[in-house]
Protein backbone atom coordinates (compact mmCIF):
# COMPACT_ATOMS: atom_id res chain seq x y z
CA UNK A 1 0.00 0.00 0.00
CA UNK A 2 0.96 3.24 -0.53
CA UNK A 3 0.10 6.63 0.87
CA UNK A 4 0.40 10.14 -0.22
CA UNK A 5 1.17 12.69 2.86
CA UNK A 6 0.99 16.32 1.86
CA UNK A 7 2.25 19.42 3.92
CA UNK A 8 0.79 22.43 3.21
CA UNK A 9 2.86 25.22 3.04
CA UNK A 10 4.35 28.26 0.72
CA UNK A 11 7.73 28.34 -0.72
CA UNK A 12 9.92 30.93 -0.33
CA UNK A 13 12.52 32.34 2.90
CA UNK A 14 9.91 34.98 3.85
CA UNK A 15 7.71 32.18 4.78
CA UNK A 16 10.10 29.25 6.14
CA UNK A 17 9.80 29.86 9.67
CA UNK A 18 5.38 31.12 9.81
CA UNK A 19 2.84 29.25 11.38
CA UNK A 20 0.97 28.89 7.96
CA UNK A 21 4.05 26.49 7.03
CA UNK A 22 3.70 24.15 9.71
CA UNK A 23 2.87 21.28 7.11
CA UNK A 24 6.52 21.56 5.51
CA UNK A 25 7.84 21.56 9.11
CA UNK A 26 5.87 18.15 9.75
CA UNK A 27 7.11 16.58 6.56
CA UNK A 28 10.48 18.29 7.36
CA UNK A 29 10.71 16.36 10.59
CA UNK A 30 8.87 13.16 9.42
CA UNK A 31 12.03 13.06 6.52
CA UNK A 32 14.57 13.63 9.13
CA UNK A 33 13.64 10.94 11.45
CA UNK A 34 12.77 8.66 8.35
CA UNK A 35 16.26 9.30 7.12
CA UNK A 36 14.96 10.48 3.97
CA UNK A 37 15.52 13.35 2.12
CA UNK A 38 13.64 15.47 -0.54
CA UNK A 39 14.33 16.33 -4.46
CA UNK A 40 12.22 18.71 -6.42
CA UNK A 41 10.09 17.30 -8.71
CA UNK A 42 7.22 18.50 -10.50
CA UNK A 43 5.01 20.38 -8.31
CA UNK A 44 7.13 20.42 -5.80
CA UNK A 45 9.39 18.63 -3.22
CA UNK A 46 9.17 15.10 -2.94
CA UNK A 47 10.84 12.07 -0.64
CA UNK A 48 9.76 8.76 -1.10
CA UNK A 49 10.43 6.44 2.42
CA UNK A 50 8.62 3.44 4.09
CA UNK A 51 6.83 3.21 7.40
CA UNK A 52 7.37 -0.50 8.05
CA UNK A 53 5.42 -2.63 5.00
CA UNK A 54 3.90 1.16 3.65
CA UNK A 55 5.05 3.11 1.18
CA UNK A 56 4.79 6.81 1.52
CA UNK A 57 5.35 10.06 -0.76
CA UNK A 58 5.89 12.88 0.85
CA UNK A 59 5.20 16.09 -0.93
CA UNK A 60 5.46 19.74 -0.21
CA UNK A 61 3.68 21.77 -3.39
CA UNK A 62 5.80 24.62 -4.72
CA UNK A 63 2.84 26.12 -5.96
CA UNK A 64 1.61 28.35 -3.25
CA UNK A 65 -1.00 27.33 -0.77
CA UNK A 66 -3.84 28.71 -2.73
CA UNK A 67 -2.99 26.10 -5.73
CA UNK A 68 -2.16 23.37 -3.74
CA UNK A 69 -4.61 21.11 -5.63
CA UNK A 70 -2.87 20.95 -8.84
CA UNK A 71 0.24 19.35 -7.03
CA UNK A 72 -2.26 17.04 -4.67
CA UNK A 73 -4.05 16.05 -7.73
CA UNK A 74 -0.69 14.88 -9.87
CA UNK A 75 0.95 13.66 -7.37
CA UNK A 76 -2.01 11.44 -6.58
CA UNK A 77 -2.93 10.29 -9.99
CA UNK A 78 1.21 9.69 -10.83
CA UNK A 79 1.30 7.41 -8.10
CA UNK A 80 -2.11 5.74 -8.22
CA UNK A 81 -2.80 6.85 -4.90
CA UNK A 82 -6.76 6.32 -3.58
CA UNK A 83 -7.98 9.51 -2.27
CA UNK A 84 -8.37 7.55 1.73
CA UNK A 85 -4.39 7.36 1.33
CA UNK A 86 -3.80 11.02 1.20
CA UNK A 87 -3.59 12.67 4.20
CA UNK A 88 -3.01 16.57 4.54
CA UNK A 89 -0.98 18.48 7.50
CA UNK A 90 -2.30 21.64 7.36
CA UNK A 91 -2.07 24.60 9.85
CA UNK A 92 -5.54 25.66 11.97
CA UNK A 93 -6.21 28.79 14.07
CA UNK A 94 -9.39 27.29 15.56
CA UNK A 95 -7.06 24.83 17.58
CA UNK A 96 -4.81 26.04 20.48
CA UNK A 97 -1.03 25.76 19.33
CA UNK A 98 0.20 22.48 18.84
CA UNK A 99 -2.88 20.66 19.05
CA UNK A 100 -3.53 17.83 16.86
CA UNK A 101 -6.89 16.72 15.07
CA UNK A 102 -7.03 14.29 12.69
CA UNK A 103 -10.57 13.82 10.24
CA UNK A 104 -11.61 12.07 6.94
CA UNK A 105 -13.32 14.53 5.92
CA UNK A 106 -14.72 18.01 6.21
CA UNK A 107 -15.16 21.60 5.24
CA UNK A 108 -12.03 23.57 4.28
CA UNK A 109 -12.84 25.89 7.48
CA UNK A 110 -11.89 29.40 4.93
CA UNK A 111 -7.97 27.51 4.27
CA UNK A 112 -7.60 27.91 0.81
CA UNK A 113 -4.87 25.16 0.64
CA UNK A 114 -7.49 22.84 1.54
CA UNK A 115 -10.51 24.72 -0.52
CA UNK A 116 -7.99 24.12 -3.74
CA UNK A 117 -7.86 20.42 -3.01
CA UNK A 118 -11.29 19.83 -2.66
CA UNK A 119 -11.85 21.29 -6.02
CA UNK A 120 -9.41 19.37 -7.97
CA UNK A 121 -9.89 16.30 -6.60
CA UNK A 122 -13.58 16.57 -6.52
CA UNK A 123 -14.45 16.32 -3.28
CA UNK A 124 -14.26 17.07 0.65
CA UNK A 125 -13.45 13.20 1.58
CA UNK A 126 -9.91 12.98 1.98
CA UNK A 127 -8.12 12.80 5.45
CA UNK A 128 -6.62 15.55 6.93
CA UNK A 129 -4.17 16.64 10.14
CA UNK A 130 -4.58 20.15 11.45
CA UNK A 131 -2.28 21.41 13.24
CA UNK A 132 -3.56 24.06 16.02
CA UNK A 133 -1.71 27.65 15.63
CA UNK A 134 -3.73 29.63 17.99
CA UNK A 135 -5.68 32.40 17.53
CA UNK A 136 -4.04 35.19 19.44
CA UNK A 137 -3.85 38.27 17.51
CA UNK A 138 -6.44 41.67 17.33
CA UNK A 139 -8.95 41.67 15.16
CA UNK A 140 -8.49 42.05 11.73
CA UNK A 141 -5.29 41.02 11.70
CA UNK A 142 -5.68 37.49 10.96
CA UNK A 143 -3.04 37.23 7.46
CA UNK A 144 0.21 38.91 9.71
CA UNK A 145 -0.16 36.28 12.41
CA UNK A 146 -0.42 33.20 10.23
CA UNK A 147 2.45 34.58 8.26
CA UNK A 148 4.08 35.54 11.19
CA UNK A 149 6.70 33.60 13.02
CA UNK A 150 6.32 31.24 16.50
CA UNK A 151 6.48 33.12 19.29
CA UNK A 152 9.44 32.04 21.48
CA UNK A 153 7.38 29.94 23.65
CA UNK A 154 5.68 28.07 20.95
CA UNK A 155 9.16 27.26 19.50
CA UNK A 156 10.56 25.64 22.71
CA UNK A 157 7.70 23.47 22.63
CA UNK A 158 7.77 22.81 18.71
CA UNK A 159 9.76 19.93 18.43
CA UNK A 160 7.39 17.75 21.12
CA UNK A 161 4.78 18.81 19.14
CA UNK A 162 6.34 17.63 15.89
CA UNK A 163 7.46 14.15 17.37
CA UNK A 164 3.47 13.75 18.03
CA UNK A 165 2.44 15.02 14.46
CA UNK A 166 5.05 12.42 13.26
CA UNK A 167 3.71 9.57 15.41
CA UNK A 168 0.22 10.66 14.21
CA UNK A 169 1.45 9.91 10.41
CA UNK A 170 2.97 6.61 10.86
CA UNK A 171 -0.19 5.25 12.77
CA UNK A 172 -2.52 6.83 10.12
CA UNK A 173 -0.27 4.67 7.90
CA UNK A 174 -0.10 1.76 9.61
CA UNK A 175 -3.78 1.07 11.16
CA UNK A 176 -5.89 3.77 9.85
CA UNK A 177 -7.73 7.03 9.95
CA UNK A 178 -10.00 5.89 13.00
CA UNK A 179 -7.17 4.56 14.84
CA UNK A 180 -4.88 7.74 14.86
CA UNK A 181 -8.02 9.49 15.04
CA UNK A 182 -8.43 7.67 18.56
CA UNK A 183 -4.98 7.94 19.88
CA UNK A 184 -4.19 11.60 18.51
CA UNK A 185 -7.37 13.91 18.44
CA UNK A 186 -7.08 14.12 22.34
CA UNK A 187 -3.59 13.95 22.77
Amino acid sequence: MKYLIVGLGNIGDEYKETRHNIGFKILDAFAEASNISFSTERYGDVARGRVKNKQVVLLKPSTYMNLSGNAVRYWKEKENISVDHILVLVDDLALPFGAIRIKGRGSDAGHNGLKSIAQLLGTDAYPRLRFGIGNDFPRGCQVDYVLGNFTLDERQKLSTRLEVACDAIRTFCLAGINIAMNTYNNK
